[in-house]
């Protein structure tokens, strides 16, 4: 359904005026959200797409996860095994090649259309054509625009086949494929949509697959389904009656775009909202004295990190990037803007993965960063621009690593912007510093291993755009490292393959990592079944209830 105006919606969402009410971030005190509701306040402006074939951004995650099914899930009660979802069962072959799912028989999308292997198999297909950002997950295994109708085919309607190009540990393949980007669509649905395309030189393909519809449309047969999205204001999430698991509790989900802390501290003690997401050191605090209100928190597989653009030519002096390392006060961050929603963490893989390199070796040294900078050859600093999402934590760390930066001469220009235009310039590598958070796509070691180490093209018409390559970090040799750990099978070795990549990204990357996420809600105690998750697409509203 494409988007209308939202006074045409409210009569589906909520009754009367109380819809106007909670969207509007000056509701008045006092406001009750509906008991059938689910009302979040949310920075949620980095979304761009509903499309999961092409969104990338971590508010976007959370929105597919609940509102897509996949063949296989993470299992929440072990991450490190993946269980069934629209998949009954599965087989690898002998030569560990060819991945074979069995579908649960009645599956149903939220449109009534029956789900197939067909629709699994166009899933992977417009995946791999439209070539959008998170393709590569599904990329990587040899599949390409020319072989994907044979590598990823329905053998019939309940069987659907998946063959990649070399013999991966199966549990990478399965982790891969626990991914959004590899979320079912409804090929009946979307066919009804598609856009005609003139073929060119980038694009070989008549058609869209229905890529500008779905970019706020829904195909899904998640808990919910998506009722409407509205930029920097709101997404509305719908009861899915056709979902095959137990339903949700609640009618409806909605996520109120906020992105100050303390306004979201005001409405959750007011009761405009159930559920705060971003909040920071000082209101969790006064929502920790609230007998009304309580906090949860997990673990996240996000870092953030600050990266330096090659194409400057004074970030691509190695002295300068190592400068850059000791010139953020870790210590100062942890005690305030970070207290109790992250962690100093120095390295790429986050805690509880494979290979992970429990190191921390830079600490703020204002004069060892000098001596690097002088070695340089910029002995009285420079100037340069950094990026950053407005908002905390990303601002308050920004203004004080400007502040850090400073000591040694470093003039650094702060250029705010929203989620969507930092992250749409970051892209493009027209940036000279970006400052954000990088969440894993799977749970694996290759998901930050990947785009951190690995750049196997670095012109700027790449197919492949990791991290590095975001960067200009043209890197041949650890990206060859990259590879060779993807297929080891010995976990042990494998993990010391990983452990040594860190290193070097540590000594000589154009990435300084500060810390890893905590993630942190504020809710009313009236709430039930509501967790966060160990990933943002993990963080699941179907079991969330009002007493």
């Amino acid at each position: 359904m494409m988007m209308e105006k939202f006074a045409l919606r409210s009569r589906f969402l909520l009754a009367g005026a109380a819809m106007s009410a909670l969207l509007l971030a000056g509701a008045p005190a006092g406001a009750v959200t509906p008991a059938d509701t689910l009302v979040e306040g949310f920075a949620i402006d980095d979304i761009i797409s509903m499309d999961p074939g092409e969104a990338f951004e971590l508010s976007t995650a959370e929105v597919t996860g609940n509102t897509y099914d996949l063949l296989v899930r993470l299992d929440l009660s072990d991450t490190s095994k993946v269980k069934g979802d629209l998949a009954e069962s599965w087989t690898v072959s002998d030569d560990g090649l060819t991945y074979t799912f069995k579908l649960k028989p009645g599956l149903k999308f939220a449109s009534g259309n029956p789900i197939t292997a067909s629709d699994v198999a166009w899933s992977f297909e417009r995946v791999i054509k439209l070539d959008k950002s998170p393709a590569f997950i599904i990329g990587q295994f040899g599949i390409s625009g020319d072989n994907v109708t044979e590598k990823a085919k329905a053998v019939d309607d309940g069987t659907f086949q998946f063959t990649v190009d070399k013999a991966y540990a199966p549990s990478f393949v399965l982790n891969c494929l626990s991914a959004t980007v590899a979320s079912v669509v409804d090929a009946k649905l979307v066919k009804e949509h598609v856009a005609a395309v003139t073929p060119s030189a980038d694009y070989k393909w008549d058609n869209d697959f229905g890529n500008a519809w779905l970019k706020t449309g829904y195909a899904g047969s998640g808990v919910f389904k998506l009722r409407e999205w509205r930029a920097n204001e709101a997404v509305v999430l719908e009861r899915n009656d056709n979902y095959y698991g137990e339903k949700a509790k609640l009618a409806r989900v909605i996520y109120r775009n906020m992105k100050e802390s303390s306004g979201q501290r005001l409405a959750l003690e007011a009761g405009d909202i159930d559920v705060a997401r971003n909040l920071e050191p000082n209101d969790l605090d006064a929502i920790a004295k609230n007998a009304d209100l309580t906090t949860t928190s997990a673990p996240k597989g996000t870092v953030y990190y600050i990266s330096l653009n090659q194409k400057n030519a004074n970030l691509a002096k190695p002295e300068v990037r190592q400068a850059f390392k000791y010139l953020v006060d870790y210590d100062a961050l942890s005690s305030t803007i970070l207290k109790g929603i992250g962690e100093i963490h120095q390295t790429f893989l986050p805690k509880g993965v494979l290979g992970e390199l429990d190191e921390n070796p830079f600490k703020l040294d204002v004069a060892k960063a000098k001596e690097l900078l002088a070695k340089a050859g910029l002995p009285d600093g420079f100037s340069v621009t950094m990026d950053v999402r407005t908002g905390q934590p990303t601002t308050g760390m920004a203004e004080s690593i400007q502040q850090t930066l400073g000591q040694a001469g470093i003039k650094l220009e702060i250029i705010p912007g929203d989620g969507k235009q930092t992250l749409t310039k970051y892209r493009a590598r027209n940036h000279d510093i970006y400052i954000g958070q990088w969440g894993q796509d799977y749970f694996d070691p290759n998901s930050n291993a990947q785009t951190f180490a690995s750049n196997p093209d670095n012109s700027d018409a790449a197919k492949t755009k990791t991290l590095a390559w975001r960067n200009a970090w043209d890197i041949p040799d650890l990206t060859k490292q990259t590879e060779a750990a993807l297929l080891e099978k010995d976990a042990g070795k494998r993990a010391d393959m990983y452990k040594d990549l860190e290193k070097k990204i540590l000594d000589t990357s154009p990435f300084v990592v500060i810390h890893q996420q905590l993630e942190v809600a504020g809710l009313r105690k009236n709430l039930k079944g509501f967790a966060l998750g160990p990933s943002f697409d993990t963080n699941f509203v179907g079991p969330v209830s009002k007493e």
